[in-house]
C-alpha cells in the first residue's frame, strides 16, 4: 500500500474481503465496510490493501485519529491515570520487610511490586498537582513558591530511583540548589 493516509471515503481492495470503503480513520487502523463482508478493522500498516481511489482527509477536518490523540494527551495531562512504569528487574519478586524497633511486635512484609506501585502513584499524583498548579489562578510568585515545594518533594523521593528500570521514569530534585 502507498505511504498516503487513506481518508474517509477512500475505496480500496483487500485480498480476502474484496472491495471496500474507508468509513473511519483511527490512530492504528482503518474501519472499512466491505461489500460482502461488512465492517472490519484493518491495521493501517497492513501491506495487502490496494488503493482504488484515494480520498485525502482535509487538514482542517477533525478525524477520529486527531480526536483520539488529543483525548489521550488531555487524559495524560489532567488525570491520575498512570502509565505502566517497569520495576527494575533485580527487584522483581522481591519484598520489603519492616522490622519494628520495639520487641514483641510483628514485622510487616510487602511485595516489592506493591511498594513500587505506591511510589509510582505518588510520582504521578505529584505531576498532576504540578499541572493543576500551573493552570491555576494563583499569582506567578505563588506558583513559583508552590513549585519549589514540589521540587523539594521530588528531591526527597530520589532515594527510590534505584527501583526504576528506566532512568527517564525516575524522580528529579533540585540538583545542587
Amino acid at each position: 500500500m502507498s505511504e498516503n493516509i487513506l481518508g474517509i471515503g477512500s475505496r480500496i481492495r483487500h485480498p480476502q474481503f474484496g472491495k471496500g470503503v474507508v468509513i473511519q480513520v483511527r490512530s492504528d487502523a482503518y474501519e472499512i465496510t466491505f461489500i460482502e463482508h461488512g465492517t472490519r478493522k484493518i491495521l493501517r500498516d497492513y501491506e495487502g490493501l490496494e488503493t482504488i481511489e484515494l480520498v485525502e482527509t482535509p487538514s482542517e477536518m477533525v478525524t477520529y485519529e486527531k480526536l483520539e490523540k488529543s483525548l489521550i494527551r488531555v487524559l495524560q495531562r489532567f488525570s491520575d491515570i498512570q502509565e505502566t512504569v517497569p520495576l527494575g528487574s533485580k527487584w522483581t519478586g522481591g519484598k520489603i520487610i519492616m522490622v519494628p524497633g520495639e520487641p514483641g511486635l510483628k514485622e510487616k512484609e510487602i511485595p516489592m511490586e506493591t511498594f513500587f506501585h505506591k511510589i509510582v502513584m505518588v510520582r504521578d499524583r505529584l505531576r498532576v498537582m504540578e499541572q493543576k498548579l500551573n493552570a491555576s489562578e494563583l499569582t506567578d510568585q505563588e506558583k513559583v513558591d508552590m513549585q519549589q515545594y514540589i521540587t523539594r518533594i521530588y528531591g526527597s523521593l530520589t532515594t527510590f530511583n534505584v527501583l526504576f528500570k528506566n532512568r527517564d521514569d525516575q524522580f528529579e530534585g533540585d540538583r545542587g540548589a
